[in-house]
């Protein structure tokens, strides 16, 4: 959504930082965001009501922000080199998938929350969204990037844990609890992303279903797929 506009932008503030990343691997890059983010998902999951978990909620959240520069800077190194390839490719989204799983569960999980059946349907409507993106790359040759996107969510779930733990050390407690099937969970702004992130992927997953839907139709117009009975007349 937003912040995908940013894409090229982002690339253009990289291109002196990448000028010294000649040697380096961007499949390297991928890998090393992979336990960076893994680390800051635990670090959110097993932080405390207290100043000391605040201080975890803030290192959990650096390590997200750390993972997701680097998730940003294997492409552009691919492309500045000429190491573009369908496995660094692949790896990329595979990772990002594992992340986007592990960051919501572990929010979902915490002391914050504490709801991992909410953390399940959450990351699994995020995926649903994601898939959609990927599949119509796959199928049309073109990446939907409509809807709730991964950088913003990132984006809000990393404001959500920081604003937590500013929370805990100004002492402002949690805005009472959510109704209905939800009133064991109170309201702050970790449960709040979950919620956001569960309406965003299911968001997600209708626009660029309806998206992928039309573009699709209108490649099968131009160019049908050869058909079965088709080529047995042929012969």
């Amino acid at each position: 959504m937003a912040l995908e506009k940013l894409r090229s932008a982002w690339e253009d503030i990289l291109d002196p930082i990448l000028g010294s990343l000649s040697n380096v691997k961007p499949s390297t890059v991928t890998w090393v965001a992979l336990p960076i983010g893994i680390l800051g998902g635990l670090a959110v999951l097993t932080a405390d009501d207290s100043a000391y978990g605040a201080n975890m909620l803030f290192g959990g959240g650096l390590l997200i922000i750390m993972a997701m520069v680097l998730d940003g800077l294997d492409g552009p190194l691919a492309r500045k080199y000429g190491n573009v390839t369908r496995w660094g490719d692949y790896l990329d989204h595979t990772f990002d998938r594992l992340l986007d799983a592990v960051w919501i569960l572990c929010i979902s999980g915490s002391v914050f929350v504490g709801d991992f059946t909410l953390g399940f349907v959450a990351a699994w409507l995020t995926l649903l969204g994601s898939y959609m993106g990927t599949q119509a790359q796959a199928v049309a040759g073109s990446r939907n990037y409509r809807g709730f996107s991964r950088a913003d969510r990132t984006i809000l779930s990393i404001v959500a844990i920081f604003l937590t733990g500013i929370f805990i050390h100004t002492g402002v407690e949690d805005f009472g609890m959510f109704p209905g099937i939800l009133d064991h969970i109170p309201i702050n702004p970790m449960s709040v992303i979950v919620l956001i992130s569960a309406f965003g992927g299911l968001w997600t997953f209708l626009v660029r279903f309806q998206q992928a839907k039309s573009e699709i139709s209108r490649i099968d117009s131009e160019d049908p797929l050869p058909q079965p009975n088709q080529a047995s007349e042929d012969e």
